[in-house]
C-alpha cells in the first residue's frame, strides 16, 4: 500500500478521554470494517498523568471503510467526551516550508513561484521610480458647490 493510500484510509480521532486505550479505540471502530493500525502517540512530558496526548489515529484497510467511520463517528461520544473524527491530514515534510532546516530560498517548491527575471525586476523598479502629477485626474475641481447643468 501506498503512502498517499495509506493516509487516504486513516482518520485522526481527536479529543479523547485518558482513559481510552488502543485495543477500546479498536473495538469502537471496527464495525466500519478492517483496521489495519491503531495509533495512539503517547505524551511527551515525562511529568504528565495522561496516557496518551488526547488523539489518535486508525488506518482502515479500505478508504470506503475510513469514510464510513468519518460520517459515523464524528461529534459521538466515546467514554464520556465528545469526539472529533475527521480524514488524516498528511504530514509536512520536515525539509519543506517554515520551519524546516533548508533556508526557504534553497526549497524547490519556493524558487519556482518566487523567481523572477532581471528584466522583470528592472521594469517594476522603473514603474516605481516614476513620477507622476500628483494633481492629475482633479481636473473640474478648482470650483466649490454643484456643477452646473
Amino acid at each position: 500500500m501506498t503512502d498517499t493510500t495509506r493516509w487516504k484510509s486513516t482518520v485522526y480521532i481527536g479529543g479523547l478521554a485518558s482513559a481510552v486505550t488502543a485495543a477500546s479505540l479498536h473495538d469502537a471502530f471496527i464495525p466500519f470494517g478492517e483496521i489495519a493500525d491503531v495509533s495512539l502517540p503517547k505524551n511527551e512530558n515525562p511529568n504528565s498523568q495522561d496516557p496518551h496526548r488526547g488523539f489518535a489515529y486508525v488506518e482502515f484497510e479500505d478508504v470506503e471503510d475510513a469514510k464510513e467511520a468519518i460520517d459515523n463517528m464524528d461529534q459521538s461520544e466515546l467514554f464520556g467526551r465528545v469526539i472529533k473524527v475527521s480524514a488524516a491530514k498528511v504530514p509536512k515534510s520536515a525539509n519543506t516550508g517554515l520551519g524546516s532546516k533548508t533556508a526557504l530560498w534553497e526549497q524547490e517548491g519556493w524558487l519556482a513561484a518566487n523567481a523572477a527575471s532581471e528584466e522583470d525586476r528592472m521594469a517594476t523598479e522603473q514603474a516605481n521610480n516614476r513620477a507622476e502629477d500628483p494633481m492629475q485626474g482633479l481636473e473640474g475641481l478648482d470650483v466649490a458647490g454643484p456643477k452646473p447643468e
